[in-house]
């Protein structure tokens, strides 16, 4: 009797555990799957996007339902746990989707690697150019090199052929000055064995000369021995000296006459070293004028004569 109190006083069992945690699980089931639908959606239109795949816990199966017992005495109701929430998985990512192939980059990008293709083609053939030209030039270098080489040797053959023709000419001209000297010598001799030759064929008929003579003509044209004296004679008195000298020193002076005997000109020949001495001669010749005839009743043409103070 008093189990049945118990039981009427006492609250109902809790019941329906099991299809509560069944429900709370799918509705957890049905956010996740939101959720990843969600994230799916806005990343669609992203080229590069990571994706992941949510694995759900495997979902733990209810207990048994509990086999009514027979009546016992009502226990103390516990009060139901807290359903523990699951955790959720982390998402895993997946590789990144192959990015869609872009025709007008890649065409851009083919330009451009053909750009740079010509480019460094075009420095290549530079390149080559310069070196090119670099050994045309050295090339032409070395020909000028060569060239003044063979030019300067030319011209140093040249120059040993000049001098050897100079060396010729000198030794020519000295040995045309010495045939010259030789046959001067050789005519000198002729003309005065051809000038004895015809002497003595000659016989030099009327012939004023002494036997010592060696003179051609019959008689001789210069002037006799005393006749410088009468000129000296002729000349003397005009002579204006007034000096003391100690010394008799020696005036030479040329006379130059006409045919007739009058002074043409007259020249110191050499000084007597008195000035006065000097001056007195030459005035005193100017004043004479004339000159008297020799005893041919000839003047010569020229004469030197001499004169002294104290003679």
């Amino acid at each position: 009797m008093n189990a049945i109190a118990y039981n009427e006083f006492a609250p109902p069992p809790v019941g329906g555990l099991g299809r509560s945690f069944i429900f709370a699980l799918f509705i957890h089931l049905l956010l996740l799957l939101a959720l990843t639908w969600g994230t799916q959606w806005k990343t669609e239109p992203n080229t590069l996007s990571a994706s992941a795949e949510l694995w759900s816990a495997v979902p733990a199966e209810a207990a048994p339902a509990a086999n009514e017992p027979e009546p016992k005495p009502p226990e103390p109701v516990k009060p139901p746990e807290p359903v523990k929430a699951e955790p959720k998985p982390e998402p895993q990512l997946t590789p990144p989707a192959a990015p869609k192939v872009n025709a007008a980059a890649e065409r851009e990008a083919a330009d451009i690697a053909l750009k740079k293709e010509k480019e460094k083609k075009k420095i290549e053939e530079k390149k080559e150019a310069e070196l090119e030209k670099k050994k045309k030039l050295e090339k032409e270098k070395l020909a000028k090199e060569k060239l003044d080489k063979e030019k300067e040797k030319e011209k140093s053959k040249d120059l040993e052929k000049k001098k050897k023709e100079e060396a010729l000419k000198k030794e020519s001209a000295a040995k045309a000055k010495e045939d010259a000297k030789k046959a001067a010598a050789e005519e000198k001799r002729a003309e005065a064995l051809r000038n004895e030759n015809l002497k003595r064929m000659q016989g030099m008929v009327g012939a004023s000369g002494d036997e010592n003579a060696k003179g051609a003509a019959l008689r001789s044209s210069g002037p006799s021995a005393s006749y410088a004296g009468r000129i000296r004679a002729r000349i003397k008195p005009n002579i204006t000296f007034t000096e003391d000298v100690t010394s008799n020193p020696k005036a030479e002076v040329e006379v130059r006459t006409s045919p007739d005997g009058t002074i043409l000109s007259r020249k110191l020949l050499s000084s007597s070293g008195n000035k006065s001495w000097d001056e007195a001669v030459l005035k005193a010749i100017d004043k004479t004028a004339s000159l008297p005839r020799d005893e041919d009743g000839r003047v010569p043409p020229v004469l030197e004569i001499s004169f002294r103070p104290k003679d």
